[in-house]
């Protein structure tokens, strides 16, 4: 009995630990400035069709400092990778400084909640071991479900003390009233949370609202 009790209190413990340290993790977010040291090395998480091409749109606006940047899509999108090559040739930067990755789809359309459940996790198995590889100093992402493990992936190498993984989010500039299902679940956790319409951040006061960015 009494090792069952202890056994309860070393969990309770470390569950406790884990979550003081996240929201530390969090709480600070906004404080670590990447790239004083150097070149920042970015994830850029895309979705099909228009998340990729809100997403690429914003690579626009990075400069040459975001190297190298690792792009992430799911194992089903057929159309991403030849946007993201066309894109990188366009803006002719120097071989080997960006890579595509993939992993399975988080959530696909329609699909049921509670399969999407172990979709996910299916997910966050091949994303922690993709990021705890790259060590990216940020996530660039706007809302395609794949980014959900990705983000929980950088968020660990944080309270872990391995490195700390600034959290872009930026929402769809179609949701105007509400966050998308992503935009819920990342809101709490992101070190910057941009939306695009001003009634948005009226109703979440976390959020950054500079107008239209894409």
């Amino acid at each position: 009995m009494a090792c069952l009790v202890g056994a309860v209190f070393a969990v309770l413990l470390l569950c406790l630990l884990f979550f003081i340290r996240l929201y530390y993790v969090v709480k600070t977010g906004s404080s670590y400035k990447p790239g004083t040291r150097g070149p920042v090395t970015v994830l850029v998480v895309a979705g099909s069709g228009g998340h990729t091409t809100e997403v690429l749109r914003l690579m626009e606006c990075l400069s040459a400092a975001y190297t190298p940047r690792h792009y992430v899509i799911a194992d089903t999108d057929r159309m991403s990778e030849e946007k993201i090559c066309t894109f990188e040739s366009s803006k002719q930067h120097s071989e080997g400084q960006f890579t595509i990755c993939r992993i399975p789809r988080s959530r696909e359309v329609h699909q049921s909640w509670s399969s999407s459940v172990l979709s996910t996790l299916d997910a966050l198995r091949y994303s922690l071991p993709l990021v705890f590889r790259l060590r990216p100093d940020m996530v660039l992402c706007n809302g395609p479900g794949t980014c959900v493990p990705l983000c929980v992936a950088g968020l660990l190498l944080g309270i872990l003390g391995m490195k700390k993984v600034s959290i872009v989010y930026v929402e769809s500039i179609c949701r105007i009233k509400t966050l998308s299902l992503t935009g819920k679940i990342l809101y709490p956790i992101s070190d910057y949370f941009f939306v695009q319409w001003s009634s948005l951040r009226d109703k979440y006061p976390r959020s950054i609202f500079l107008g239209r960015l894409v």
